[in-house]
């Protein structure tokens, strides 16, 4: 990207160049009179990714607003039925399992509109077979372990060939059980010091810039511990770790300094204008879901499952959600949005741009949480 950019006379010439400057990790914006042509650039990236047309994209878009709207309505509703929900691409409804007859239930869930399927067992109660999951530890031939409300069971990911029977019977014991095989392993993305507009760790490791927060940004954990020293792409200090956790977690807090600042952009790297965080709104299992990082820049895909349990070399790390967006070295730590609304930072995966791939984030309202931040917002 042009780091020359100059200061224009307007508003939005203002917002490009803080964007810049964030773009250590890299922001900026439109001014709301670029809107119209903003929505054409993420329509195509989406177009893209996903394999739609333009009137398919635009008619999703609408729809999956409307369910994330209508989420926490429908799990009040269910209340302890709850058994998941996710959105229905097909139909362009949120489906909402509930583990009881009762009619009023179903009836209540519906007035939000939401469908309805029948579960098996509440959301908590699948929830709680996951948590006890955790406590064991996976041989490296277990990549992965979820819940899947839509199976009505625990979803457990290994690679061919491994010896994994020990803690599928442990599993097991726990519920439903669903196996899914992999030929390759899970693997954190972060990389050595190369070009782009990365940050910069302890000058060798690069990896990108997640959200801005109120006093700096959040990121991946596995980037970098407490403490360790943070550059911006023109190599200035910006700060310092305040706060990382990786395995178990995978998210980490950057205070920022030396006369760096925030804004609520993500960059669109030319693919798609500079896009505004207004919010963080968690879009449901099924939704579109956009990456942006500093290695392969602007990415689109689907959210395919959440609290899946990611069995990295370094340790497992919980709670992820997993997407079909691919990613690659250097990208780590890098936003996860869909529409306005941030969703997370980039931790792992595998594949790459070229194949294809899959990708997990850490949930970025879970980051928030663990460090007491504030969501920077237009």
């Amino acid at each position: 990207m042009n780091r020359s950019t100059k200061l224009g006379a307007s508003v939005a010439g203002a917002l490009l160049v803080l964007g810049t400057v964030l773009a250590g990790g890299g922001t900026s914006t439109a001014s709301p009179a670029a809107q119209a042509p903003q929505e054409d650039e993420v329509v195509a990236a989406m177009q893209r990714d996903l394999g739609l047309t333009a009137d398919q994209v635009r008619t999703r878009l609408r729809q999956e607003s409307t369910a994330t709207a209508a989420e926490p309505a429908a799990r009040t509703a269910a209340g302890a039925a709850f058994g998941g929900s996710w959105f229905d691409a097909k139909t362009g409804k949120l489906v909402v399992g509930v583990s009881t007859s009762d009619a009023a239930v179903h009836a209540a869930v519906r007035a939000t509109g939401a469908t309805v399927v029948r579960a098996g067992q509440p959301l908590a109660a699948l929830d709680a077979a996951k948590a006890e999951l955790d406590t064991v530890t996976a041989p490296a031939g277990v990549a992965a372990w979820r819940v899947d409300p839509r199976r009505g069971g625990l979803v457990v990911t290994v690679r061919k060939g491994g010896d994994v029977g020990d803690f599928l019977a442990e599993a097991r014991a726990l519920g439903p059980v669903v196996v899914e095989e992999v030929t390759s392993a899970p693997a954190t993305f972060a990389a050595g010091t190369v070009g782009g507009d990365p940050y910069y760790i302890n000058g060798n490791t690069r990896c990108s810039i997640g959200f801005s927060v109120h006093g700096g940004f959040v990121s991946a954990g596995h980037c970098g511990g407490a403490n360790s020293s943070v550059a911006g792409w023109d190599g200035s200090w910006m700060g310092n770790f305040a706060g990382s956790s990786f395995p178990g977690n995978d998210y980490s807090f950057i205070r920022t300094g030396g006369g760096w600042w925030n804004v609520p952009v993500v960059l669109g790297w030319g693919t798609v204008s500079d896009q505004l965080v207004r919010g963080s709104a968690e879009a449901p299992v099924g939704s579109s879901v956009c990456r942006s990082g500093s290695t392969t820049h602007w990415h689109c895909g689907t959210i395919l499952a959440k609290n899946e349990t990611v069995n990295y070399a370094q340790g497992a790390v919980h709670q992820m959600t997993k997407t079909s967006v691919c990613a690659e070295p250097g990208d780590s730590g890098g936003s996860f949005i869909t529409g306005d609304q941030a969703q997370g930072v980039t931790s792992g995966g595998w594949g790459n741009c070229s194949s294809g791939g899959e990708t997990w984030f850490q949930p970025v309202n879970e980051i928030l949480g663990a460090y007491g931040l504030s969501l920077l917002t237009a």
